[in-house]
């Protein structure tokens, strides 16, 4: 019961983190670029050396157990390129106008008033707010699954997310700020957005920890490995460099990946 309590409290924590980005965008007159481009690649190479080297590896250690060892490695293969599939998914369902793909910055805050109660914009924002609702589902699952298997590999998983979700909430504010004039309403939505990795964490308990045996365990793990690639590639890299610092992002891809290997190093 104390891992599910801090599993889910690291996921909560994993999920406000579009509020802190939110407020960011309140009160702050710049965006940092060079920071988010080092911390966006930070991000990326914490979760992408720890889905191949620890998580991808503890799933097949599991359904090798379950299923005997070619079968073990067979699926655990699949099931990691099952939560790429599934994630892509996700992504091409979601509307292009509200993909949180797209770089928005703290100076957007201070555009002219004429362009308030822009219509084109709220939607936008409400998009993206859903569109981060949707892709912080099953990063809850994946913090979560993380964090209940190995609190030390959940808060590596939870604090790489936290990151990441950051811009996100900047992403969700600027546009409905930008529409509305309202503050209070561009960070509720915000703030909902990340809600949705606790309400996945919530959803993986109830649902799959009746269930919870060797297979299932390690089919969910290989999948949340492919996801967290899936995400790193597709969203986190890109984003990184879109700030403008490319060279930055690749630093920051090494410094992650090197503090996630130490820190494996230190927990053995």
């Amino acid at each position: 019961m104390e891992n599910v309590l801090l599993a889910f409290g690291l996921t909560l924590l994993a999920g406000l983190a579009t509020g802190v980005g939110s407020v960011l965008a309140f009160f702050t007159s710049t965006t940092n670029t060079r920071f988010l481009s080092l911390a966006l690649g930070f991000s990326a190479g914490v979760m992408i050396y720890v889905s191949m080297i620890e998580i991808f590896y503890k799933a097949q250690d599991a359904l090798i157990s379950a299923l005997g060892n070619e079968a073990g490695h067979w699926v655990t293969v699949a099931a990691f390129f099952g939560g790429m599939v599934v994630i892509a998914l996700i992504d091409k369902l979601i509307p292009k106008a509200g993909n949180p793909h797209e770089v928005k910055k703290v100076e957007d805050m201070s555009k002219p008033k004429a362009a308030v109660q822009d219509s084109h914009l709220l939607k936008m924002g409400t998009f993206t707010a859903l569109a981060i609702a949707i892709h912080n589902f099953p990063e809850g699952i994946a913090t979560f699954t993380a964090a209940l298997n190995d609190p030390a590999l959940g808060m590596a998983i939870a604090a790489a997310i936290a990151i990441h979700n950051i811009p996100e909430g900047i992403a969700v504010s600027v546009p409905i700020y930008f529409a509305t004039g309202d503050k209070k309403k561009a960070f509720k939505l915000s703030f909902l957005s990340g809600l949705s990795e606790p309400v996945g964490a919530i959803l993986a308990y109830l649902v799959l920890m009746p269930f919870l045996n060797d297979m299932v365990f390690g089919i969910l793990f290989a999948g949340v490995a492919g996801i967290m690639v899936f995400i790193s590639l597709d969203e986190l890299l890109p984003a990184s460099r879109r700030y403008g610092e490319a060279h930055l992002s690749i630093y920051g891809v090494v410094a992650g990946m090197a503090v996630m290997a130490l820190s494996l190093l230190l927990f053995i």
